[in-house]
């Protein structure tokens, strides 16, 4: 699995929601709404979710090893800080 494209949506108000990202991975699937989000230990993602009948919010789409997870966080996270750099319009 190869993460051919990253879109990053960053969030200019107050709060620990940094942006919103789209990836694509080999150039044939898209995963939108994926959140990074500042937590107590830095940043970090939430892959997309929504909210059940119970309350409870559930990801609709997720990696389902540590590896693969780390994989799309890093380069997530990469993509933001680059989109940090780059000048507002």
């Amino acid at each position: 699995m190869k993460i051919t494209d990253v879109r990053v949506r960053k969030i200019a108000k107050e709060g620990k929601m940094k942006a919103i990202v789209s990836i694509t991975i080999d150039d044939e699937f898209v995963v939108h709404d994926i959140k990074v989000i500042e937590g107590d230990k830095g940043l970090f993602i939430a892959m997309p979710s929504k909210k059940a009948t119970d309350g409870e919010y559930r990801d609709i789409a997720h990696p389902i090893s540590q590896s693969t997870r780390e994989n799309i966080q890093g380069t997530i996270l990469e993509a933001y800080n680059r989109a940090l750099e780059e000048p507002v319009i």
